[in-house]
């Protein structure tokens, strides 16, 4: 699996959450919620340093990831990630890994 995120969505996180470089930003599963990849379930976001690292990515210094005990939440999706262009808030998409 695999995570992408845009510059924009990337800048987003950065003002939203105060990050500078070096920081991590942690996408986790949450029970409840709204997901097209697994019901009753959805995705957290938190600045936090990791644990059990399993899949990351880095954008202006930031480091994105996810945990190894979440990542069956994904069930063989890659993460993208984007800033809605209307809204200005971030948005996750689910590509079925090839």
């Amino acid at each position: 699996m695999n995570i992408q995120i845009t510059n924009e969505a990337a800048t987003w996180y950065k003002e939203e959450l105060g990050l500078k470089s070096g920081d991590y930003v942690r996408f986790f599963v949450r029970y409840g919620g709204c997901s097209t990849v697994q019901s009753g379930f959805s995705l957290g976001v938190s600045k936090e340093d990791p644990i059990d690292l399993s899949v990351k990515t880095e954008s202006d210094g930031i480091t994105f990831y996810i945990e190894e005990k979440d990542v069956w939440y994904f069930d063989g999706h890659d993460l993208v990630i984007e800033l809605l262009p209307e809204s200005k808030e971030p948005i996750f998409h689910y590509q079925k890994q090839k």
